[in-house]
C-alpha cells in the first residue's frame, strides 16, 4: 500500500476549501485546510506537506507573503506550491508570484481535470523524493557499517601479523641454512607490505568514521622529517635518484609521524608511477613565515580527466598497495589546516603541499 502524503489547501472561504478537498481526496491523501495564513503556518508545524494549494487572496497575509515565509524555513522550503488565484492573468502578478516560490498557478474557475492532474504529478514526485532518501539512508547506514568492519579488521589483524614477522624476524637469527633465511627474508617483506595496507585501511576508517585523522603536534623540523624520509626511499630504492633542496626556515608544530606519513606516501607514489630512469625532485621551502612548502616533482604524466579524482580513495595503483596513499596525504594535509594538488604537463607530475606551521583556531563572533 502506497504511502499516505499530506496535502494543504489555504483559502479563507470555506466554500473553496470543500471544492479544493472534493476534488483532491483519495484514499491515499490526507486533506489538512487553513482559512488564513498564521493558520497554515501552524499546520505546517505538524504535518510534513506534500503539496500546497494557496490562494492568493486572503486578508491579513496573502499567499505570496505566505508563501514567502515557507521559503525561509528549512522545514517548508522545499514544498511545492500552486497559487490559486481569481485575478487577472498579468506577467507582473504571476512574476511576483514564481519570485515567492510558486511551482504553477491555477484560474478560477478551476478545471477539477486540470487541478487533479497537476496535482498527481506532484505527489508522484514526493513519493519519488521519499524512496530516494530512503534508498540514501540506507546506503549511508551500510557504509558507516562497512567502515566499521573495516577498522575492526584492520585492528584484529596486527596482533597476528605481529606474530608472523616476529617468527620471521626469528629465523632469520637463529637458522644458518640460506633457504631459510631467504624464505623468512621474503615473510618479513610481505608481513611489512601488509603492515602499511593495514594501517592504510584504518586511516581511511578513521578518516570517514570521526571526520578526519586525528594529530598530535610538536615542535619539529620540516627538513629533517623529509631527511629522514629520503634517506629510507635510497635505501630501499637505490636504483633512484632523489635530488632534495632545503631553503628558509624549517620549524613548526606538526604531527611528526603524520607528516612523515605523508612525505612518504608522496615520495613513494613518484618511486612507483614515475618513469623508472628518471630523477624525482623534492623540495622544502619554508621563507613563508607562515607555510612550508613541499614539493614533488617526478617524470611522468597523468591524464588529465584522472586528476580531479586523483585524491579519492582507492584510486587506481599498478603496483603494490590499496591506492590509498594520496588519499591519506590529503586527510593529513587537510587535518594540519594546509593543502595539498596536483598538476601534470611537460611529461613531469608535481605534487605541492603547504602546510601552515601552527594550527590556526576560528574565532566565533
Amino acid at each position: 500500500m502506497a504511502e499516505r502524503l499530506t496535502c494543504l489547501l489555504v483559502d479563507d472561504l470555506e466554500a473553496n476549501l470543500m471544492a479544493l478537498a472534493a476534488v483532491l481526496r483519495r484514499d491515499d491523501i490526507d486533506i489538512v485546510t487553513a482559512r488564513s495564513g498564521p493558520e497554515a503556518l501552524e499546520a505546517l508545524l505538524v504535518h510534513d506537506v506534500a503539496l500546497a494549494l494557496i490562494d492568493v487572496q486572503m486578508p491579513e497575509m496573502d499567499g505570496f507573503e505566505l508563501a514567502e515565509l515557507m521559503r525561509g524555513s528549512e522545514r517548508t522550503r522545499r514544498i511545492p506550491i500552486i497559487f490559486v488565484t481569481a485575478a487577472s492573468r498579468e506577467a507582473s502578478r504571476a512574476f511576483k508570484g514564481y519570485s515567492a516560490g510558486a511551482v504553477d498557478f491555477l484560474y478560477k474557475p478551476i478545471d477539477p481535470v486540470i487541478l487533479e492532474s497537476k496535482a498527481a504529478v506532484f505527489f508522484e514526485l514526493h513519493r519519488q523524493r521519499l524512496v530516494l532518501a530512503d534508498e540514501l539512508r540506507q546506503r549511508n547506514e551500510t557504509l558507516r557499517l562497512n567502515e566499521m568492519f573495516t577498522a575492526v579488521l584492520g585492528h584484529d589483524l596486527r596482533n597476528p601479523l605481529n606474530a608472523i614477522m616476529t617468527s620471521a624476524y626469528l629465523m632469520q637469527r637463529q637458522s644458518e641454512d640460506p633457504a631459510i633465511r631467504d624464505g623468512a627474508a621474503r615473510i618479513v617483506g610481505s608481513s611489512k607490505r601488509m603492515a602499511r595496507m593495514i594501517e592504510d585501511l584504518l586511516d581511511l576508517s578513521r578518516a570517514r568514521l570521526v571526520g578526519g585523522i586525528p594529530l598530535q603536534r610538536s615542535p619539529a623540523n620540516f627538513a629533517a622529517v623529509a631527511d629522514r624520509v629520503i634517506q629510507e626511499t635510497r635505501t630501499t630504492h637505490p636504483d633512484r635518484t632523489l635530488s632534495v633542496t632545503v631553503s628558509g626556515e624549517m620549524m613548526g608544530e606538526w604531527d611528526v609521524d603524520r607528516l612523515q606519513q605523508l612525505m612518504s606516501n608522496l615520495i613513494g607514489n613518484a618511486v612507483q608511477h614515475g618513469h623508472p630512469s628518471g630523477d624525482i625532485a623534492v623540495s622544502v621551502d619554508g621563507t613563508d613565515s607562515d607555510y612550508v612548502e613541499l614539493t614533488v616533482v617526478n617524470p611522468g604524466s597523468i591524464a588529465a580527466e584522472a586528476l580531479p579524482s586523483i585524491f579519492e580513495p582507492f584510486h587506481a595503483s599498478r603496483n603494490e598497495g590499496l591506492g590509498l596513499g594520496l588519499f591519506i596525504a590529503h586527510q593529513i594535509a587537510q587535518a594540519h589546516q594546509g593543502t595539498i594538488a596536483a598538476d601534470s604537463r611537460d611529461d613531469h607530475t608535481v605534487f605541492r603541499v603547504r602546510l601552515p606551521r601552527r594550527r590556526t583556531e576560528l574565532l566565533m563572533l
